[in-house]
């Protein structure tokens, strides 16, 4: 169990760095800026309890609109990210399918069902996060290109990590 524990605080640590330090400057055309920090949220265990879910995801969005200088946007993203998580899961996911695999990783899910995952919660993190930045009907056809090339970005950058932390899974 701690060994769990330790694992996410050197994910969320590692991943806020990232984020603050390095993928804040990338932005490409201005219409694409990639939010790999939410991969936290999405690696988290199954069998996490959803008030610490919730909690985690309000902490990672507070850190982050800490460095960003927008108060709240991020927590509030994080937090529906957070409960689209739980709703997807537990339409997805078999309830005695994942005893043995303890989070939701593209080595343990395999890829279709990674992406999907991905894909779709990406999809509402960043749809929330923009238009509540944004809040004009005059922009939305400038946000509506930003939250999708900002989704395809960043969930090309998770693929990524999850091919470079990719680890077969063994045959009993």
């Amino acid at each position: 169990m701690s060994r769990i524990i330790l694992i996410n605080l050197a994910r969320f640590i590692l991943l806020v760095f990232l984020q603050v330090f390095l993928l804040k400057n990338i932005t490409l055309y201005n219409l694409s800026t990639p939010y790999l920090y939410i991969l936290f949220i999405l690696l988290l265990p199954f069998e996490i309890p959803n008030v610490l879910l919730f909690i985690l995801a309000f902490i990672l969005g507070l850190t982050i609109d800490a460095f960003y200088d927008t108060p709240g946007l991020h927590a509030a993203s994080c937090v529906l990210l957070a409960f689209v998580r739980v709703l997807f899961i537990s339409i997805t996911v078999q309830k005695d399918g994942f005893d043995n695999e303890p989070e939701p990783t593209l080595s343990v899910m395999g890829l279709r069902w990674f992406f999907t995952y991905a894909f779709t919660l990406t999809i509402f993190h960043h749809f929330f996060l923009f238009n509540l930045e944004v809040f004009r009907f005059s922009e939305i056809p400038y946000t509506i290109s930003r939250f999708l090339l900002s989704s395809l970005f960043t969930v090309f950058l998770m693929l990524l990590t999850g091919f470079l932390f990719y680890r077969r899974k063994e045959r009993k």
